[in-house]
């Protein structure tokens, strides 16, 4: 038997704990290095200043800057252009610019480096016919074409503008120009390279052949002009009178971009704008400079973040037009996937705006315009509930992001709340616009968000709290700049006033501080998750309801006993699984009804989340997959399910002689066939003992589990008996799994007698199909055939080549060419096999964890 699952503890040990902390521990560090650089670099001025310049900004130059940003935006669709020629897989114009804009956007607002982008490729491109392969191409492309140009336009401006190195980077150089000429010997590495080796670059499980020296070149050019574009939308804010250099100045963000994109803090943010301030503060005040560096954030990365969630919410209510039904089949099983990440960035950086505008001052003519419409205490109550809506939203966009119905009806309760409390505050149109936005875009997609699980016991990931962190930390850092001239005391908190913007945004944080801890206490104090116990008899009865209604026959294997067994709240689902190490193992697909299918496959990820396991799934089927990916989960392939067709399966023919004549012999020697209903097995389980007790000792083997049955009366009872008798005496059985809806039909355990007749299990097998047949059952399951039908090509995934080694030349620990061989001689339709899992150095710990569970130990793993 396998071991209980009851044995982990529910908390993960202390150095895994600390080792997940441990990123966004250091970007937060870097976070609190480049605020304390800005407010050594900003003593001595006011905030005041900075937004006079802004609201003196004429609106032409703000619109410029907007239409270079977009331009820039235009200009990386030229990169997927050429990515998807370098793919052998060009696409129309339409859907590439789409994919590459939604894909840019978000990873410039959530970091340079981050997966966003390349995941959002995969998921358009993929449903638009790209394998799995060719979208890792057009990725890689992109991004090494982010470097490329990032390498040689930084490396030219380095040698021809040796600007300064700011201290605070910490880096022992004088100025950039060694780091431009070894910026601009890699390019020259790169493009030498493409020109001389022959041999594909192996990135992980990935081959890549280097593309061409003309796509080379191209990349550089596409790159080269989307950094002067950028780089003129901030150029193009700053004050003329300024009198600044575009070349120095474009060395100076290419440098400050760097400095960010190493950072690893997302967009840079803070560092970019310390290196950018320190460059900018002998040509102009620091006022205007932060002034120019706020519009700049806004024009390239909030505004088309904006657009893009609008363009993502106007796809979503599109699909379901039959003018577009076609695109909406295609990108459809992805889109679930893409639109709660979108809205849940959309709607944290919302509640970082309400946050952060809570600690900044409001404009004194609209607050006095706005006391002849309201009183002050609305004004005052409505700022302190503005800051506490935007703190309500940075935690609610974690709950869009795990798809709950209730984080979607208060995310838009609360930004609905928020636009009005905007405008209530101190007439903030621009917040109250783009909260707007941002709502107009979220409605249509209620349903990307189905799951009823509890808002208030979602797991938060040390990413997450870092980002929370970072919104919370730069609102104190600019309601200290802000109002650092003001007087201090204890009486302040007391002073409510028109004029008073200083105890009006301290009461305002000191209200998110306090919401913020009282989450926290919350989550602190609440009680550790047992750790998940076996399924009693009552659990049992209640499983068996669900595997009489399921269409796969496979789903019989939660009524083992010895797995773990995590139901739906209505209890017309679940989920099974065991536990080994650290790996939680789902055994197949949740089962049940497929709308409840997805909301137990996220409670299963949150159990594991909350225990520090990792979360896997073990032999899911392929139509299930964009839930796995959605879940975050890396797929392989871990073997084909042979399955017989039973409407066409028969003994006559040419191609059945061998079978029919094996079967011929059987029944000659005086075999009988036979179906033993589910009621009448109990009476015949000492005798089956007895040929599962001689069978085992034949073999030599002990009894396994969690994917494969033993013998156990209580389980064997549940379904009926195939046995094969000669004069009353059982010789071979098969206890019989018969899927809902006569679906499919399959068989867990079969033994049989020493010295039976060879070809018993032919025998067996082909009258269970035709007894199937005659009963209406419309498929008939051999089971899998473990690592069949992997590629073995030079460019197939490391894992596929791995695996198909075994499969070739592993015979003595397991027959798994014979079983392929066996099973074909029935004529199955072979369907692939899935484990979905975290991937990368987790994946051999994660199969010897499954060795363990079905082999019931790792010593079981390596011993019969």
């Amino acid at each position: 038997m396998a071991p209980s699952p009851a044995s982990p503890t529910s908390r993960a040990p202390l150095a895994q704990r600390l080792r997940r902390f441990a990123g966004p521990a250091a970007g937060l560090l870097l976070f609190a290095a480049a605020l304390w650089a800005l407010q050594h670099t900003l003593a001595g001025f006011h905030y005041r200043d900075a937004v006079a310049y802004m609201r003196g900004m004429p609106l032409a130059r703000v619109l410029g800057a907007l239409g270079l940003a977009l331009a820039a935006y235009a200009v990386l669709t030229l990169s997927d252009t050429l990515g998807l020629r370098y793919a052998g897989r060009p696409l129309p114009y339409h859907k590439t610019a789409l994919a590459s804009f939604l894909a840019c956007v978000f990873a410039h607002n959530v970091g340079l480096l981050s997966l966003g982008g390349g995941v959002l490729r995969f998921r358009f491109y993929g449903a638009w016919g790209l394998s799995t392969i060719e979208c890792a191409r057009v990725v890689a492309f992109v991004g090494s074409g982010f470097w490329l140009g990032l390498c040689t336009l930084g490396g030219l401006l380095f040698l021809y503008e040796p600007v300064a190195i700011p201290s605070l980077l910490g880096l022992p150089l004088r100025d950039v120009r060694p780091l431009g000429a070894i910026l601009l010997l890699l390019s020259a590495a790169y493009l030498v390279a493409s020109v001389v080796r022959k041999k594909p670059i192996t990135i992980r499980e990935w081959e890549f052949p280097l593309p061409p020296v003309a796509l080379s070149l191209g990349q550089i050019a596409v790159s080269a002009i989307d950094w002067t574009l950028t780089a003129g939308a901030l150029f193009w804010l700053l004050p003329p009178a300024a009198g600044v250099a575009f070349g120095a100045f474009f060395a100076a963000f290419v440098l400050a971009t760097l400095a960010g994109v190493v950072s690893h803090v997302p967009g840079g943010l803070g560092v970019f704008e310390s290196v950018m301030l320190w460059f900018l503060a002998s040509s102009m005040s620091a006022p205007q400079a932060l002034g120019a560096l706020v519009l700049f954030r806004v024009a390239y990365y909030l505004l088309p973040l904006a657009l893009g969630a609008l363009l993502l919410g106007a796809w979503e209510a599109a699909e379901r037009r039959a003018a577009l039904k076609k695109a909406a089949e295609a990108v459809g099983p992805w889109l679930p996937i893409l639109v709660p990440h979108v809205f849940a960035f959309a709607v944290f950086a919302g509640g970082a705006l309400l946050v952060l505008s809570g600690a900044t001052p409001p404009v004194s003519a609209r607050l006095a315009w706005l006391q002849d419409l309201v009183t002050l205490p609305v004004i005052e109550a409505s700022h302190f509930l503005a800051s506490l809506v935007g703190f309500g939203l940075l935690v609610l966009a974690w709950g869009l992001q795990r798809r709950l119905d209730a984080a979607y009806h208060l995310a838009v309760a609360s930004i609905a709340t928020g636009i009005v409390l905007s405008l209530l505050k101190g007439f903030d149109w621009e917040e109250a616009l783009a909260l707007a936005v941002v709502l107009a875009a979220l409605i249509p997609c209620r349903s990307a968000f189905h799951r009823k699980a509890s808002l208030l016991h979602q797991p938060f990931t040390p990413g997450s709290l870092a980002a929370i962190a970072v919104v919370l930390g730069g609102s104190a850092w600019l309601g200290l700049f802000a109002y650092r001239h003001a007087e201090a005391n204890t009486e302040m908190w007391w002073q409510f006033a028109l004029d008073r913007d200083a105890p009006r945004a301290a009461r305002a944080a000191v209200g998110v501080l306090g919401a913020a801890v009282i989450v926290a206490f919350a989550r602190l104090l609440r009680p550790a998750r047992p750790a998940p116990p076996l399924p009693d008899a009552a659990a049992l009865d209640r499983a068996a309801g669900v595997v009489r209604a399921s269409p796969e026959s496979s789903a019989a294997l939660a009524l083992l006993g010895d797995k773990a067994l995590l139901f739906d709240e209505p209890g017309t689902a679940f989920l099974m699984y065991g536990v080994e190490g650290r790996s939680w193992v789902a055994l197949g697909d949740p089962v049940g009804p497929e709308e409840a299918r997805g909301d137990l496959a996220w409670r299963f990820r949150e159990l594991c989340d909350r225990a520090g396991a990792w979360p896997v799934f073990y032999q899911v089927r392929a139509q299930n997959l964009p839930l796995y990916v959605d879940l975050g989960l890396s797929l392989l392939k871990v073997g084909e399910e042979a399955r017989v067709p039973l409407a066409t399966f028969a003994l006559e023919g040419k191609s059945r002689k061998t079978l029919r004549q094996a079967a011929r012999k059987i029944e000659d020697q005086g075999f009988e066939f036979e179906v033993v209903p589910a009621d009448g097995a109990t009476a015949l389980m000492p005798m089956l003992r007895q040929v599962s007790d001689a069978w085992l000792g034949e073999k030599k083997v002990r009894e396994k589990g969690f994917s494969i049955g033993c013998f156990h009366e209580g389980y064997l009872a549940r379904f009926p008996v195939a046995v094969v008798r000669k004069d009353g005496v059982p010789w071979a059985f098969a206890n019989v799994w018969e899927g809902g809806g006569k679906e499919e039909l399959s068989v867990d355990l079969m033994r049989y007698r020493p010295g039976a007749p060879s070809g018993m299990m032919d025998f067996l097998f082909a009258k269970l199909m035709l007894w199937g047949k005659a009963q209406g059952f419309r498929w008939f399951s051999l089971g899998m055939a473990p690592l069949s039908g992997l590629e073995d090509r030079a460019l197939a995934p490391l894992w596929n080549r791995v695996g198909s080694l075994v499969y070739r030349h592993a015979e003595h620990f397991y027959n798994f060419q014979g079983v392929r061989r066996y099973k074909d001689k029935f004529d199955p339709d072979w369907t692939p096999r899935y484990l979905a899992s975290p991937g990368g150095l987790a994946l051999p710990r994660i199969l010897a964890n499954i060795a363990a569970l079905i082999s019931g130990g790792l010593r079981g793993v390596f011993a019969r």
